[in-house]
């Protein structure tokens, strides 16, 4: 696979240049689904946790919190601008157990073993060998320590999905759904089935609906900025990427579209 091609690095310039609306307030799915994921591993305090993909750092600075300063929590992700973002949020919060580093999913350099607690949110979709980089997670494991891995679920942010990639299309018809890897895994089969094929057996995978809500039709293109969107609006010319934004919000304003579906699978295994 060339570097083109290449899904880590889509994302790494998808997600520098979202991070200047990632943590925006309409944007509250990120602090919501981080912490969710988090919540549901009971962690204990003392714990040493890795999240990777940790983005502005939902997931990790929930489980820093939970932990406590006898614990510790190393964040990792490929976007440094997201990185700056969690630092920044970790030092408001006091929370001096907490580390964050460039690094990439597949080529880690930790230790076997060193972990409590690995998460991956929203994540492991933006590697090709997704059984690969479950595996590479899983030795990262202590014996009775879990994995936890969170994608998004099926109809990923519709009906206001749909409206967006008719917007793109009518510009430029080659980019339609030209970056959506979340689509890849989006059901409860497709992640035990993966959990399996990295070697992960007695899996607890649950699926979730839910919902985002769109105050105001602005909110939505909030969520276009600050999410993975944004790496098919770079591929736009200004003029058509406004073209874009007043045509999705037109549509969303004509459809009265308040929320869109927030589905979401989480998965976790326990060491034995």
């Amino acid at each position: 696979m060339s570097t083109a091609e290449d899904p880590r690095v889509r994302a790494t310039a998808t997600y520098n240049a979202a991070a200047d609306r990632y943590d925006d307030p309409d944007n509250s799915f990120w602090e919501r689904f981080g912490r969710r994921t988090v919540e549901r591993l009971d962690l204990p305090a003392g714990a040493r946790v890795l999240d990777v993909c940790c983005g502005s750092g939902a997931s990790a600075l929930a489980a820093a919190e939970l932990v406590g300063s006898r614990g510790s929590v190393l964040g990792v992700d490929l976007a440094e601008n997201l990185l700056a973002r969690a630092r920044a949020k970790a030092r408001e919060r006091g929370l001096a157990q907490t580390e964050f580093r460039t690094g990439d999913l597949l080529d880690l350099g930790l230790p076997e073993a060193s972990f409590d607690a690995v998460v991956c949110v929203f994540g492991i979709f933006f590697v090709t060998d997704m059984a690969a980089a479950v595996r590479g997670l899983w030795r990262l494991v202590r014996p009775g320590g879990t994995l936890a891995l969170t994608t998004w679920g099926p109809r990923f942010f519709e009906p206001a999905t749909t409206h967006f990639w008719d917007a793109v299309r009518a510009e430029r018809p080659e980019l339609y759904k030209g970056f959506n890897p979340w689509d890849r895994i989006c059901d409860p089969p497709a992640l035990r089935a993966l959990l399996l094929a990295a070697g992960v057996t007695d899996a607890d995978v649950v699926a979730e609906a839910g919902e985002h809500p769109l105050p105001t039709p602005e909110a939505w293109w909030s969520a276009v900025l600050g999410s993975g969107y944004r790496g098919t609006l770079e591929q736009l010319a200004p003029a058509a990427r406004e073209r874009v934004r007043t045509a999705n919000l037109a549509a969303i304003r004509h459809a009265r579209i308040t929320r869109v579906e927030a589905n979401v699978v989480y998965a976790r295994a326990a060491k034995g």
